[in-house]
């Protein structure tokens, strides 16, 4: 790849990233794993602690219910920490937290080991053993990291609900799951507000038979009902002698169940993904240690929650895995001022940053002034996940961000795929809006409607095609949905959902969810495309469109703005929008009408909820909205 010329608006690596670059040549290792994909793996997971070797690396007689590493004996949570206090990473910092009122907490590996133990000690007491579900529902606190990890720690399996869902959300996910026990704060705090976390966890366990147990954390001191021989304090029980006995890691089977977590789908009830211990812990080792390219002194952030599978991944376990230094902040980016990211990243030193394109554009709209009040001299990567990034946030994130210096690892993923699918490496040139290439070890390809390969530059279906070991194991409780839905279109193929095109270098661009694809007069338009035209309009902060029925087109455009702080809502700049995107994407993609809204309906992950929109448009009640944020 570095012998030949890219196309289009490349970013190339700067002297001073490729020299500090663990890996500067990508396309070997690519090279490698594509010629030897289960070597490549193998190696991966040799790298971390196993209690008994596997006996096959890919088991794939049953599939598409793939397994990996069968018969080996390990733990993730043993890997996460027991492994680093045996070595000179005991009293190095693990995880480090602010609070929104601006707490700060910080555990060396040491301590986070010895805080897991004692949770795990709890656990046990309360009778939980190897593959009881514990369902945690809780702020972006240390306690839920913990709680996981204590979890993991004797083989139970942990099912984070956000902190946001309300009552029927809850209780769906304890109903599904059959939970035994429920891990809650008393409240959560969200932009100086308090969120009744235990209060809305006592209407969902009024109708969630199976929950014996309810362990509460103590976070906003508010007063909280606790109801006698089911709800307990942890810190009440995590300072009792049986917390600081000896605490056992459970020795599981690399297929044995590490968590569940549930994703919705645009139609039906959320699914519950499930991950398993050995080949998740080697996918999220792998994918961390090279697109981070991730160094001892290194403090990375991940400003997601561990809600979502970003959250688990890659706050949780991979940075664990890997013996690094993560921070994880409690509250909202723009609260109290939208300076307070940069603030922290100035205070702690942050190396790496890693958030949603949501974010980014959201911050754009505060222009600059506030991040350049602050010395971000630190950042040497940024990362983007969630969605497609639009170019012009990409560039924006690049430029007054990173200042320049700071390549940004653009990546695709989902909660089913459980680690980076699609996505660069430092030393890898960079396409704004593209998350350049499959990670090693891992074959993609763009099929049209026939399952054929579509040429360069043309859109279709986004299909994995060999195994990976992070993959998801089954929708539990449905495994018949599991194969319905991902490997019966194209037989042999995981279909992901989402649409791409491939330009003539190989790079991959994500176009965005099949269904969030318009048809119009024939031809189909990405809405982030549209979205990403309207984003280069200087005055759009923000945009999303929809498709909407049409007699003559089949579908129309209709498209909603956020504007810039300080811009006017005008006839005349309507005008001027429809026309930028006629002049960015051609004619066919002119919006039939635009309307300007002060927010977005949006999932609690950043993601815009195009449906809603649709609903609301067409005069319709938009169903299964439990993941809206407002």
């Amino acid at each position: 790849m570095a012998n030949k010329t890219l196309k289009g608006e490349i970013f190339y690596p700067s002297d001073e990233v490729l020299a500090s670059a663990r890996v500067r040549d990508w396309e070997k290792i690519r090279s490698e794993a594509e010629h030897d994909l289960q070597g490549f793996w193998a190696k991966e997971a040799a790298e971390l602690h196993w209690f008994a070797p596997w006996e096959k690396v890919l088991d794939d007689s049953k599939k598409p219910f793939y397994q990996w590493f069968t018969g080996g004996k390990t733990n993730i949570a043993y890997n996460c920490l027991d492994r680093h206090i045996k070595t000179a990473h005991r009293n190095k910092l693990a995880l480090m937290w602010e609070g929104e009122k601006g707490e700060f907490q910080s555990f060396s590996y040491y301590a986070l080991w010895r805080e897991t133990c004692k949770f795990a000690n709890v656990l046990r007491s309360l009778g939980v053993q190897k593959g009881d579900r514990v369902t945690l529902y809780m702020g972006r606190i240390p306690e839920l990291v913990i709680g996981m990890l204590a979890c993991a720690r004797i083989g139970a399996v942990h099912s984070v609900v956000y902190g946001g869902f309300t009552v029927e959300a809850l209780h769906e996910r304890l109903e599904d799951s059959q939970s035994k026990v429920l891990i809650v704060a008393d409240g959560a705090y969200q932009r100086g507000k308090t969120v009744p976390l235990k209060s809305i966890a006592d209407d969902a366990l009024q109708r969630a038979a199976t929950v014996e147990s309810v362990l509460v954390v103590k976070r906003t001191g508010e007063p909280v009902p606790m109801e006698p021989g089911r709800d307990m304090w942890l810190h009440e029980l995590m300072n009792l002698p049986i917390a600081n006995n000896q605490s056992s890691v459970e020795i599981v089977d690399a297929e044995d169940p590490l968590f569940l977590l549930y994703t919705s789908g645009t139609t039906g009830r959320p699914k519950a993904i499930l991950h398993t211990h050995g080949g998740y812990m080697v996918g999220t080792y792998s994918t961390f240690k090279y697109v981070f390219d991730i160094q001892e002194e290194d403090r990375y952030w991940c400003a997601a929650d561990p809600g979502w599978i970003t959250g688990h991944s890659y706050i949780v376990y991979g940075p664990l895995l890997n013996g690094a230094t993560s921070f994880m902040y409690e509250g909202a980016p723009t609260f109290p001022f939208p300076n307070r990211w940069w603030q922290m990243i100035e205070r702690y030193g942050i190396n790496i940053l890693y958030t949603a394109p949501t974010a980014i554009r959201g911050l754009m709209r505060f222009g600059e002034a506030w991040p350049n009040r602050h010395d971000l001299s630190s950042l040497r990567l940024l990362g983007s996940v969630g969605e497609p990034i639009n170019p012009e946030a990409w560039k924006w994130y690049h430029r007054v961000i990173g200042k320049g210096r700071c390549p940004i690892m653009d990546t695709w993923w989902q909660t089913e795929t459980g680690m980076f699918m699609v996505t660069p490496a430092p030393a890898v040139p960079l396409k704004p809006g593209s998350g350049t290439r499959p990670f090693p070890g891992v074959e993609m390809d763009i099929l049209n409607e026939d399952g054929k390969p579509v040429a360069a530059n043309e859109e279709g279906y986004l299909v994995i095609k060999t195994p990976w070991p992070a993959m998801m194991r089954t929708i539990y409780n449905d495994p018949d949905r599991y194969v319905s839905q991902y490997w019966s279109k194209f037989p042999g193929y995981y279909l992901t959902g989402d649409s791409a095109r491939r330009d003539e270098d190989g790079y991959y661009w994500i176009i965005g969810r099949v269904d969030d694809v318009i048809k119009v007069s024939g031809y189909r338009l990405g809405t982030a495309e549209i979205e990403s035209a309207l984003v280069s309009h200087p005055a759009v902060a923000e945009a999303a469109a929809i498709g909407l029925p049409h007699e003559i087109k089949g579908n129309a455009i209709h498209t909603y703005v956020i504007l810039k702080a300080g811009i006017e809502k005008t006839e005349k700049l309507l005008e001027e929008l429809r026309a930028h995107v006629s002049h960015e994407m051609g004619p066919i993609a002119k919006p039939e009408q635009i309307t300007f809204v002060d927010s977005l309906p949006k999932t609690r992950s950043g993601k815009i909820m195009r449906r809603v929109l649709k609903a609301r448009a067409l005069g319709q009640e938009p169903k299964d909205i439990m993941t809206l944020e407002d």
